[in-house]
């Protein structure tokens, strides 16, 4: 009790200071905002879009350090983008074709950002074909150096494509489309600075498919750069529903408030808060990725959710007959220890998801508390001394006045819930939604549950590429690379291969797995063809010399220079969770068995790895994401209560959310990833303020001598309205989102929605119930500092 009152006594004294500053000093105080929101208006403006591939992988992961550790050796295995130019009419042998292709070849070279050394197309010279004759060894690139387009020219092309071994890897198999391997660079190689994501797929757009797309050709993009690229131009469409959000709000709060300053300015000052917080990122040098381009929307409601309590708060005031700055201030002193202790809960419960190790969840995190931080400034200071010059109105008075004995009987109906009767029929009914929440969310799964890019529609451009590079060639866009370590100049011993060329074995067994490529492939196919193309040579000889000899010209990014490492490439039919968790299982049985000092099956690199990593963070971060955010939440609940059972009211209808939210993720079809997991630490943050502003209330009228029923009339016909009020306008302002183009924005507005009006109703009708039972023998209301 006395370390509560130790850490709460700060709080109220710098309430008493801050209520002399801002009424004593308001001009002061609206000419410093004023300064500062014109600067940060600059700087808001400077933002830019920031999106990194390193920043989407959990960089502590094990597989992502082995990866970090031998990238060099990984040429064209990390970040890359595959361009595929399709022959709508006729196939790929044809000299308009082959110009096409080499164009776009070419033009691909020079785009900035592209790693040239480790670029891949029929065109190139590191893409070649070898063929054992009576003299030896013969071969050279796909396209020869006596090319002219001939029908000729274009047979030998055919011929050495079928030599080559690229055919379901660089050529479609039915031959009517090519594919150009693009790897990238993490940094622009002129100027050092990240790759910009955005600006690349526009090039991609302008310089590939808006130039030579045409009748007779089309082209097909893949890969992480155009996603994201793609969930960048997706995400700016957020501006257009923040607008839709804020006109919506203004109606409705309109309408609810009956006063037109009772509805500019909170909507001003919530606003203001938006461009502190993105001109604040942006001097901290933070840009805004895919995935936090909708924390300024968040941020936006939850400053209208403590704006409307502070102006419903002055409208009673003035309706009692204080003057608009007697009002302003008696709404300063009732709503700022409350309003602060919901603000902290939220931005520290956003902080939490700091122990996620993804940088681009991390990035969130810190927007998001920034956010919630200014808000603190800008709706718990600024707006009381704006309304205390401009008042709510009388209109507006007059009709808060008059609303007293009319809104009583609707109301009234809530109170049932404070009866023990009515209370334990809630606590019934929220025991089954527990129960079926309990049941529903244990089919949760962890990542993506659909093929292609989850965060597009499944009929967006890139899905729609993505199925045509999947139908058609052999090797998905999605690879799982296995990293195989052996010592200096092993990697081309018979064991390594044998070894090798078992572990592949093993993987034709496992769903999910397309094919594979490894060295021992390479060395297989060769020694045959040294044998008149017999299969029964078609295996690792154990003559050391022979597998030499079939090692003389290996295609590039399957072994390193030193021959220590060499890469196996795993092409799997998607990268849904259950896919890639069948394969690390296997992978990982294979390597307990076999891994020795001389040699180390290491995971992983590829797309598909990358995904596997994240599940594994996730799947644990999750569960200590919750513990975190509730930890949080609920100790500074209970310093500001000062009880346990009355931190259990607040939390109980949160954690009842949190599972039902759970459950219908799992419904829906929503895996646990970086898009999602962040809206269950979002939506505790602000159901809390619900929480918190009710039973403050509540409070107040049990110290004050009322009975639970009268207490909870009086708190609802106040703070009850305006938590209403906020939930549904907020549900109603992100419900928009689910007509948006990107997959995962529509997800997180349906999630949202959910969590805004379930908060809402837990806060309303559970937070009552269980106050009945638990303080139902308390002769004492609950205390808290006011």
């Amino acid at each position: 009790m006395n370390m509560t009152r130790l850490l709460l006594t700060p709080i109220k004294t710098s309430e008493q200071l801050l209520e002399r500053f801002l009424f004593f000093r308001r001009g002061l105080v609206v000419g410093l905002f004023a300064l500062l929101t014109l600067g940060l208006i600059w700087q808001a403006s400077q933002i830019r879009p920031d999106a990194s591939f390193v920043k989407m992988i959990p960089s502590d992961h094990p597989y992502v350090n082995n990866f970090l550790q031998y990238r060099d050796d990984l040429a064209g295995l990390g970040n890359s983008v595959r361009i595929s130019v399709e022959a709508t009419e006729g196939d790929i042998f044809s000299a308009e074709f082959q110009d096409t292709l080499r164009q776009v070849t070419d033009e691909v070279f020079f785009i900035p950002g592209v790693d040239r050394s480790a670029l891949k197309s029929i065109w190139t010279p590191n893409v070649r074909w070898t063929e054992v004759t009576e003299e030896g060894f013969v071969g050279g690139p796909v396209i020869p150096q006596t090319y002219d387009g001939s029908p000729d020219s274009l047979e030998q092309v055919r011929i050495n494509i079928l030599r080559s071994g690229q055919v379901g890897r660089l050529v479609a198999n039915d031959f009517k489309s090519a594919i150009i391997q693009v790897p990238l660079f993490d940094r622009h190689p002129q100027t050092g600075e990240k790759l910009d994501y955005q600006q690349f797929s526009h090039q991609l757009e302008a310089l590939i498919r808006d130039k030579y797309e045409r009748a007779g050709i089309a082209v097909h993009i893949t890969g992480f750069a155009k996603i994201v690229g793609d969930l960048i131009d997706g995400a700016t469409q957020v501006a257009l529903f923040f607008a839709i959000a804020f006109v919506v709000t203004l109606v409705l709060l309109y309408l609810y408030s009956g006063s037109v300053m009772g509805t500019l300015i909170p909507l001003a000052c919530s606003v203001v808060a938006v461009i502190w917080q993105l001109g604040l990122l942006n001097l901290l040098g933070y840009g805004l990725d895919p995935y936090s381009m909708l924390v300024p929307f968040l941020v936006f409601a939850i400053a209208v959710s403590h704006g409307v309590q502070i102006v419903n708060t002055i409208t009673l005031e003035s309706a009692q007959g204080a003057d608009r700055r007697l009002a302003a201030q008696r709404a300063f002193r009732a709503i700022f220890i409350p309003g602060l202790i919901a603000l902290l809960s939220d931005g520290i419960g956003f902080v939490t998801l700091r122990v996620i190790e993804i940088e681009v969840i991390q990035d969130l995190a810190v927007a998001a508390s920034v956010g919630v931080a200014v808000i603190i400034l800008t709706n718990l200071l600024l707006l009381p001394v704006l309304m205390s010059y401009a008042g709510v109105g009388q209109r507006a008075i007059n009709r808060a006045r008059n609303s007293f004995d009319r809104e009583h009987s609707y109301w009234s109906v809530l109170t049932v819930f404070t009866c023990r009767r009515g209370a334990a029929t809630a606590l019934m009914v929220a025991g089954g939604l527990a129960v079926v929440g309990f049941v529903l969310s244990s089919d949760l799964k962890i990542g993506d549950l659909d093929t292609g890019a989850p965060e597009l529609r499944a009929d967006s451009r890139y899905n729609l590429d993505n199925k045509f590079i999947t139908e058609n060639y052999s090797t998905s866009s999605d690879t799982f690379v296995v990293m195989v370590k052996t010592g200096e100049e092993q990697c081309s011993s018979f064991e390594t291969l044998t070894l090798v060329d078992q572990f592949q074995h093993s993987l034709k067994n496992v769903a999910g797995v397309q094919s594979s490529i490894s060295l021992a492939d390479v060395s297989e196919r060769v020694t045959a063809g040294l044998n008149e193309g017999s299969l029964k040579w078609r295996s690792v000889s154990r003559n050391q010399m022979v597998i030499n000899a079939s090692l003389a010209y290996v295609p590039a990014g399957l072994m390193n220079a030193s021959c220590s490492l060499l890469p196996v490439i795993i092409f799997l039919d998607d990268h849904r969770a259950d896919t890639l968790l069948r394969v690390t299982e296997a992978i990982e049985v294979f390597a307990s068995e076999h891994n020795s000092e001389q040699i180390q099956f290491l995971m992983a690199a590829g797309n598909a790895g990358f995904e596997a990593a994240t599940n594994e963070v996730i799947s644990v971060a999750q569960y200590e994401m919750l513990f975190w955010v509730y930890g949080v939440v609920s100790l500074l609940c209970l310093l500001t209560f000062r009880s346990i059972k009355t931190v259990f009211c607040i939390i109980a209808p949160l954690a009842l959310t949190s599972l039902l939210c759970q459950a219908l993720m799992a419904q829906l079809g929503i895996g646990v990833k970086v898009a999602t997991l962040p809206v269950i630490a979002l939506g505790v943050g602000i159901g809390v303020d619900y929480g918190i502003y009710i039973y403050s209330k509540l409070n107040t009228y049990l110290v004050q001598g009322y009975s639970l029923s009268d207490a909870y009339l009086e708190t609802l016909k106040s703070t009850g309205k305006s938590v209403a009020f906020t939930g549904l306008t907020l549900a109603i302002g992100v419900v928009l989102w689910v007509f948006s183009p990107i997959r995962f924005q529509a997800d997180m507005g349906v999630l949202l929605t959910f969590m805004f009006i379930w908060n809402m109703l837990g806060a309303l009708i559970l937070l009552p119930a269980l106050a009945c039972l638990l303080h139902s023998k308390k002769k004492e209301p609950v205390h808290v500092v006011q």
